[in-house]
């Protein structure tokens, strides 16, 4: 059984930073690859950043430069970096991988 738990949401100004944590169990992230997802408010929810079983990444532009995907090297968690925050940020995150969903951690960005 697969389950995946995000954590590290919370509250923060516009400029400030945020870490995101995957932690999976069921599955090992690093080799499977993994990601991140956010859905705002009356909006579809968006794929934002990637991370491959070989380590490659890909973000949306609008997060590039901004936030970073990575995988824990010893511990089975992911993790999304995100700085520069902006309150067009403010969404519920979500890490997936394969057909697994994690239930989401909210993310607000104040002005």
């Amino acid at each position: 059984q697969v389950q995946l738990v995000e954590s590290g949401g919370g509250l923060v100004q516009a400029g400030g930073s945020l870490r995101l944590s995957c932690a999976a169990s069921g599955i090992i992230l690093r080799v499977s690859g993994f990601n991140w997802y956010r859905q705002a408010p009356g909006k579809q929810r968006e794929l934002i950043a990637t991370i491959t079983g070989g380590g490659d990444t890909y973000s949306v532009a609008s997060v590039l430069g901004r936030f970073t995907i990575s995988t824990d090297k010893v511990k089975n968690l992911g993790y999304l970096q995100m700085n520069n925050l902006r309150p067009a940020d403010t969404a519920v995150y979500y890490c997936k991988t394969r057909s697994f969903w994690g239930q989401g951690t909210q993310v607000t960005v104040s002005s």
